[in-house]
């Protein structure tokens, strides 16, 4: 079967594809011929090793996301049957409860092998069933960005309907936000570096549209457009150049949903007002399945659609990931396999 790894060396020009004896499922675990897989901006940073020996070894298959159908059980599967169309969990070993340090250590794509493969054997229990409205490609988007945006506006945040959400960039990870705060009845904020973005973010639901690069103090404005206390909750995606400007923007007693670190991993920022105004800075990686299934039960339930940026081949992984280092993407990057 087909496959991309990386092999040899970690570098992005070692991620090559490749040809892999076909696995079978064995006891308790399921064979998957994929169908889509999506891309995350941790994707970028495996092939270079990115997360240290967290990362796994070689040859690695990367990619976290996918959709696949079940073609094969093994032993003592009940749970999902032939013909289910399945995504794999992201964090294979964290089915429900708190996440601990043993919970969230066997992730896709790193130190797992991940998606990119024709097919692949999990474990009967890290697969969800998806709702059968969801085309292929919006289906393997969900597995880390939705499932991280639901855990910071619902599992963690507890967004509620009146509540003010500021959500910045125009990625997966915060037009999934956009899309289940709106659901809760919160009113949406949300920043881009472009106008036409803003445009579309405002299609599909969003209240106001800030262009940082024109108003790069937006904490301010932010602010002003929330009633002049602050939002209930902000989605931080860009780290260490944003913070400071998110801590302007939420309220005392707010919740600012630390994601991703686009624009730097360390924080320069003022602490004082953090715990002057007792501002909850709640970490978030992706989430358990029982959190998945959740999200999956309220995205059946609204008919909520996944925002999909493009669609490459399988042999356009390349192309794909330089498409999404570009940061111009509006939703998610996606493969056929």
């Amino acid at each position: 079967m087909r496959v991309f790894q990386v092999q040899d060396d970690w570098s992005m020009e070692n991620l090559r594809m490749a040809e892999r004896p076909e696995p079978q499922a064995g006891p308790g675990q399921v064979l998957l011929r994929m169908r889509a897989a999506s891309l995350n901006y941790r994707d970028l940073l495996v092939p270079k090793r990115g997360y240290g020996a967290l990362t796994g070894t070689l040859p690695l298959i990367p990619i976290s996301d996918g959709v696949g159908d079940v073609v094969a059980v093994g032993d003592g599967v009940t749970r999902v049957r032939v013909g289910d169309r399945v995504c794999p969990i992201m964090i294979q070993s964290w089915i429900g409860g708190q996440a601990t340090a043993e919970r969230v250590r066997q992730t896709l794509g790193g130190p797992l092998d991940g998606v990119m493969s024709e097919l692949m054997v999990v474990d009967a229990e890290g697969v969800v069933r998806v709702p059968p409205h969801l085309t292929d490609a919006e289906a393997a988007a969900l597995p880390c960005a939705a499932l991280t945006a639901w855990s910071a506006v619902v599992t963690h945040g507890g967004v509620r309907a009146g509540d003010v959400v500021l959500v910045q960039g125009c990625g997966g990870v915060s037009l999934f936000a956009l899309q289940f705060a709106k659901l809760h009845g919160a009113r949406v904020i949300i920043l881009s570096s472009s106008d036409a973005r803003l445009e579309r973010a405002r299609a599909m639901g969003a209240d106001v549209g800030i262009n940082y690069r024109t108003t790069p103090e937006w904490g301010r404005v932010v602010r002003e457009q929330a009633g002049g206390d602050g939002v209930d909750h902000v989605i931080e995606v860009g780290g260490s150049a944003t913070l400071p400007q998110s801590l302007r923007a939420v309220r005392a007693g707010g919740t600012i949903s630390l994601i991703g670190v686009l624009s730097g991993a360390k924080i320069d920022a003022h602490l004082g007002p953090i715990v002057t105004r007792q501002v909850r800075l709640q970490g978030i990686a992706c989430g358990s399945r029982d959190g998945f299934e959740a999200m999956l039960r309220a995205i059946a339930e609204h008919h909520l659609r996944p925002a999909i940026d493009r669609v490459f081949a399988f042999e356009e992984l390349h192309p794909a990931l330089a498409h999404l280092a570009t940061g111009a993407q509006f939703g998610k990057v996606c493969l056929h396999i």
